[in-house]
């Protein structure tokens, strides 16, 4: 036996040549079956989000599967676990990438109707920018969706700050949240005006997330990088984008929020910063200073704001505290509106959070 055709059976061997390995399958009926080339392995499960997690049976071949119940029409996102190491899917290219745990997504299609859903309509751009911060002494890279026929020398653009969450990157509202397609979609619809995004990485320094999730037990670390990102944002990242971007540097123009960690920043940041944002939202924001009176010091003037939108999922662990601000809101007679829905802490809520988000801002009382 050659060189070649020993290497060839060894590949064939270990399930390279496998090719009836397809991870993940969407069948008709919304069900999907994952599968996974694992001989060795004495446990396979699969972690899927809303359908908890599904053990998977070995055949003979030493291939692995599994199918779960009906799904209605999103993208999932989940994981296996191999002898109770958990790992992304080796057959599936599409990822949820985290700076923690990168897991994998699958997409249960649905009608054009979904917001997230591609469509046949004219796409933004999404470019990538780095920047070295002095306020924080390290390079920090942000994104900016530009709606479809951006014209430089059109009228300013209204803009959005858009911050992503905790173990999250600058990306997630993206390759996750599918931001820029809602986008997209809402303007070809007439719903919302062409608007420039910026989605900017949300640490203020890497103590915070050196130490994986340990980092948000470390308060002081926590502290140092919302209030140095609330720095870098207004002296740093406002006036690039408005130098390198048509944008309007009204603030009935400005707009900001995020979800959990990015949700807390957007109202630590627009709620001390009533005469640079009109607009705030908060999606189950998490790491919030509970003493509402130290964080906010200057929130008798937030009933200056033209919204002040704050949600969550209903099975969210942190609905309790976001109510509580809504309470706290109420004692001093600022206006909010106020939004839950059935769902966690997921960007399967956050993605209808936006998409009902988006139609509300920049519009003339």
């Amino acid at each position: 036996m050659n060189r070649f055709l020993a290497l060839f059976m060894m590949f064939c061997l270990s399930g390279v040549c496998m090719g009836q390995i397809k991870s993940p399958e969407v069948l008709e009926d919304g069900r999907i079956t994952f599968r996974l080339w694992a001989p060795e392995a004495q446990k396979v499960e699969v972690r899927l989000e809303t359908a908890g997690t599904l053990a998977m049976e070995k055949d003979e071949r030493g291939r692995w599967s599994v199918t779960s119940k009906a799904l209605s029409p999103d993208y999932y996102v989940y994981s296996m676990i191999v002898d109770g190491v958990s790992m992304k899917d080796p057959s599936n290219p599409l990822i949820k990438y985290n700076l923690f745990n990168t897991e994998s997504q699958v997409r249960v299609p649905g009608p054009q109707s979904l917001p997230w859903e591609s469509q046949d309509v004219a796409h933004g751009v999404v470019h990538r920018h780095v920047y070295r911060s002095k306020v924080i002494g390290l390079d920090r890279p942000f994104n900016v969706y530009t709606p479809p026929k951006y014209d430089p020398h059109a009228d300013p653009y209204p803009v959005l700050y858009l911050l992503h969450g905790y173990s999250d990157a600058q990306d997630a509202w993206v390759s996750v949240g599918r931001a820029n397609v809602i986008l997209d979609n809402l303007i070809a619809a007439g719903k919302i005006r062409p608007m420039v995004v910026v989605m900017p990485y949300g640490y203020g320094n890497d103590a915070v997330i050196s130490n994986g999730w340990g980092g948000l037990r470390d308060r002081s670390a926590w502290e140092s990088s919302v209030a140095k990102f609330r720095e870098a944002v207004l002296t740093e990242l406002m006036p690039q984008v408005e130098a390198q971007y048509r944008v309007s540097k009204d603030r009935k123009d400005r707009a900001i929020t995020g979800l959990s960690m990015g949700g807390t920043q957007s109202l630590d940041i627009g709620l001390n910063s009533v005469d640079r944002f009109a607009w705030i939202g908060a999606f189950s924001s998490g790491g919030m200073d509970t003493n509402f009176d130290r964080a906010y010091p200057k929130v008798a003037q937030a009933k200056q704001l033209d919204l002040l939108w704050i949600a969550c999922g209903q099975q969210d662990g942190l609905i309790k505290v976001n109510k509580d601000l809504t309470t706290w809101l109420t004692t001093k007679d600022v206006p909010y509106t106020w939004q839950e829905i059935p769902g966690g802490h997921s960007f399967m809520v956050w993605r209808r959070f936006l998409a009902e988000f988006l139609p509300m801002l920049f519009q003339t009382k």
